[in-house]
C-alpha cells in the first residue's frame, strides 16, 4: 500500500495555525537564531516568483507523518488565495479554515453554506465592517502605516512599520473594537481588526462535526488562536507571539520555550507523541 492509501486515524484532529506556529516568512526567521546556526530549511510557500514561507527540513518530514496519522486540518487568517499559495509537504489535508474561519475549504473548494452561516452570525453580533474601517482611515498615521487591506469582505488588517507605531495607538484601537464586537491582533507588521463572532472554533466544529473526530490538537500563536485553542482537548504555544509575551496559557495547553521556525517543529514533535500515546 503506498503513503497516499494509508488510512488515517480518524479519531483524532489536529488543528494548526500556519504563520508563526508551523510556518516561518524571511522577517520571521530573524526570531530564530544567528546565521551560521540557523536549520536547512523547505520553502512552503512562493508568492511573485520569490520565496516567501519556510519550515525546518525536519519540520517537513514530521509534518508528512503527522499528515499520514491523523486529519490535519491547516487554521488561519489568511484569506483562501494567500492560503492556496501554501504547498505543505505531506497528504493534502481535506478540510483547511481560512479567514479566520470565515471560510471552509473542502478538497480544495470553498464551502459557501458555511460562508453564508458566518456572514449572518456577523450581521448580528457585532459592528459593521464599514464602521470598522472607517475608523481605522481616519486613526491610522501615514508616518508608520504602509498598506490597508480588507479580507475577503470580512475583515481588516494593516501592514505598519513595527518601529513607528505606537504601542498607546493600538491599545485604544482594542478598547474602541472590544466595545463593537471587534476583536483587535498585532503579528509580526500586521494590525488584524476581526469581528467576534468569526473564529476559528466556530469553523473547527464545524469540522468536528462532520469528521466525528474524537480528539482535537491545537497550537497557535496570536491572540485570534486563543478561541481555537480553548476548543481543543490538547493545545501548545510557541515561545514567541502575542499569547506568549501576554502569559496567556489554559490548563490544558502547555507554553514552550521554544521561539522561531525551530517551534514549528517542536510542536509538531509533541503533536506526534501525544497521538502515539
Amino acid at each position: 500500500m503506498s503513503r497516499t492509501q494509508v488510512p488515517l486515524d480518524s479519531r483524532t484532529l489536529v488543528a494548526s495555525d500556519l504563520d508563526r506556529t508551523l510556518i516561518y516568512s524571511t522577517a520571521a526567521l530573524a526570531l530564530t537564531m544567528p546565521d551560521e546556526h540557523a536549520p536547512r530549511l523547505l520553502c512552503v510557500e512562493v508568492h511573485e516568483a520569490k520565496p516567501l514561507s519556510y519550515l525546518t527540513e525536519t519540520a517537513g518530514r514530521l509534518l508528512v507523518e503527522l499528515a499520514d496519522t491523523v486529519r490535519l486540518v491547516p487554521t488561519t487568517t489568511r484569506t483562501r488565495k494567500q492560503y492556496r499559495r501554501i504547498s505543505l509537504p505531506g497528504r493534502v489535508p481535506r478540510y483547511a479554515i481560512c479567514a479566520n474561519g470565515g471560510h471552509l475549504l473542502v478538497d480544495g473548494r470553498t464551502d459557501h453554506d458555511w460562508n453564508a452561516e458566518m456572514r449572518r452570525r456577523l450581521a448580528d453580533g457585532s459592528a459593521p465592517l464599514e464602521e470598522v474601517r472607517a475608523h481605522l482611515a481616519a486613526t491610522a498615521d501615514p508616518d508608520w502605516l504602509r498598506k490597508e487591506r480588507i479580507a475577503e469582505e470580512l475583515f481588516a488588517y494593516l501592514v505598519v512599520d513595527r518601529e513607528r507605531l505606537p504601542a498607546a495607538w493600538v491599545k485604544d484601537l482594542a478598547g474602541w473594537a472590544d466595545e463593537r464586537g471587534w476583536t483587535v491582533s498585532l503579528q509580526g507588521r500586521k494590525i488584524y481588526a476581526v469581528p467576534k463572532p468569526l473564529s476559528k472554533s466556530a469553523a473547527l466544529g464545524e469540522v468536528v462535526r462532520r469528521s466525528g473526530a474524537e480528539q482535537v490538537l491545537a497550537a497557535g500563536d496570536s491572540l485570534l488562536d486563543a478561541d481555537l485553542l480553548l476548543a481543543a482537548d490538547v493545545g501548545w504555544t510557541p515561545g514567541h507571539g502575542e499569547l506568549a509575551d501576554s502569559g496567556w496559557t489554559a490548563p490544558h495547553v502547555t507554553p514552550l520555550g521554544t521561539v522561531g521556525v525551530a517551534a514549528g517543529e517542536e510542536i509538531l514533535r509533541h503533536m506526534l507523541c501525544r497521538v502515539a500515546s
